[in-house]
Formats: structure tokens, sequence, C-alpha cells
């Protein structure tokens, strides 16, 4: 991989959160030397990775690093086999449909993964955290002082703690509402930046947000229904989406699938929660 793509790479991807210096030259120079640090790690980390996990999608250079670096371990426990094409991109995350491997019953399943840059700047997500505890890389709440003393400082180890949390609410939130039967995504597992859950669609063609599509008056009023039945079985388990809508619904022969928790509202602790569930 070239520099130039390495720096298009980060120019794109990466927002740095650094604070900012009593010089505006001394700020820049830390950046770009953060930057120069990162490029030299993931050059590395992804020349290391393409020698054992190789997939089906032509990724432009410098996303195939991300997309290296993100899902090697979860290709390494056998949960996929290979990545056939990006499904969406989004300012936040891509989805992926990937080819299941060993571990996976269905033929298919989707990888979301979060941006690069959102390991430093989580914009307007404070909205949704209050309230929340902040959870570790495996989903436990996080009681390390040292931990949440970074996270309160919104040092560089503290912002890539807060980003695993809010990733790690989107699985946990996914897990809790797939076992109590909501229409959401089968969760498999949740490695780094990516999330692996059941796939909505065919080889050909992933399921449409529900905003693009055209309903008769009967089928709108069934999947209306079926929309309030998962907002009472969320209230059940005292949750709310927290950003709910026809562009986070996706429909796929006749059926629904709510989709995109990080976001997710706790009614008991956040005192706002009404607000979201009326939105």
């Amino acid at each position: 991989m070239s520099k130039n793509k390495l720096l298009e790479f980060f120019e794109e991807l990466d927002e740095s959160n650094a604070e900012t210096d009593s010089s505006e030259e001394q700020f820049f120079q830390k950046r770009e030397s953060k930057k120069r640090q990162m490029e030299a790690r993931l050059f590395t980390r992804a020349q290391e990775i393409s020698r054992e996990f190789r997939f089906t999608y032509k990724a432009a250079r410098f996303e195939e690093v991300w997309l290296l670096d993100s899902l090697f371990e979860i290709a390494d426990h056998k949960w996929i086999s290979d990545v056939l094409r990006k499904v969406k991109g989004g300012k936040e995350a891509s989805v992926y449909l990937c080819k299941s491997g060993e571990g996976v019953e269905a033929p298919y399943v989707a990888a979301k993964i979060y941006r690069p840059r959102m390991l430093r700047n989580l914009k307007n997500d404070q909205q949704y955290r209050t309230g929340r505890a902040d959870l570790d890389e495996s989903g436990n709440v996080i009681v390390d002082d040292g931990t949440l003393h970074a996270m309160q400082k919104r040092t560089a180890f503290g912002e890539e703690v807060r980003h695993q949390s809010w990733i790690a609410y989107e699985f946990k939130t996914l897990e809790n509402l797939h076992n109590a039967g909501a229409d959401v995504p089968k969760p498999y597992a949740m490695e780094k930046n990516a999330i692996l859950m059941g796939y909505v669609g065919d080889l050909s063609n992933a399921a449409s947000v529900l905003n693009s599509v055209s309903l008769d008056s009967s089928e709108a009023q069934r999947l209306y229904e079926r929309v309030i039945h998962n907002i009472d079985l969320m209230l059940t388990h005292k949750i709310i989406h927290g950003d709910l809508s026809a562009y986070n619904i996706l429909y796929w022969n006749g059926e629904i699938t709510l989709i995109d928790f990080p976001q997710v509202v706790f009614p008991e602790s956040n005192p706002v929660f009404v607000e979201y569930l009326l939105a």
C-alpha cells in the first residue's frame, strides 16, 4: 500500500479529538505524528493479516486495511470465510455481506464495521449514554477506576474504551432482544470494531429500508402493528431504541427487522427517555 493511499485513508476516516495545544502549529505537528504512527501500525498489520485472510470483495486500498484489521479475529474464529460485497456505507459504520464460516449455521451473515474516526470522536452520543454504565469489550460493566478516569478525561485510551462500549451496547441489546423474540438480526460475535449478525436478504440483494418500500394499506397496517409489538416488547425489557424510524427498519419478503441499536436508551435511568419514545 502506498504512503499516499494510507494518508487518504486517515484523512477520510480518522478525525483527531486531541486537545488543542497553545500553538496551532504544535497541534498539527502532533496530529501528523500520530497519523504517521497509525499509518505504520496499520500498514504492518495489514501485510501480516493479508497472508492469512483474503476475500472476494475488491475493496479500495484504504478500505482493505480497515477490513483486514477489523475482521481478522472473526475470520480466525471461523465465523466468516469470505467478504463478498459491501451492502451499505454510512457515517458511523458500513455493512458487508460475508460468507459464513464453520461457526455459523446460516449461509451468509452481515458484518457491521464501525468507521475508524469513531475511535477518536463520537459525536452527539452523550444524550444516549446518560444513565448507562459503560461496557468493556466482553460486554461487562466497567468498574476499573483507572479506565473510568481515562474515559472521563477523554484520553486516547478513554476514547477507545468509549468507542468499544458503544459497540458493546449494540451487541448486548441485539442478544437480549433476539432472545426475547423481537424482530432483530441474530447476533453472532463482537470483535474490536465489528459486530457479526444475521443477514437479511439474498445473495443478490440486501433487504430494503422500510422508508423506500411502497406498501398497500393492509400491509402497512400489519407492519405498523408489528412495529408496535416490538416497541411493547422492548419496553417490557426496559429498552428504548433511541432512533427508531423507517430508516432503521428493514423490509424483506413481507417481514420487518429492526436494526441499529448502539443508541439504546434505558427508561429507568435516562431522565428524558420519553422524548425518544415519542420521537
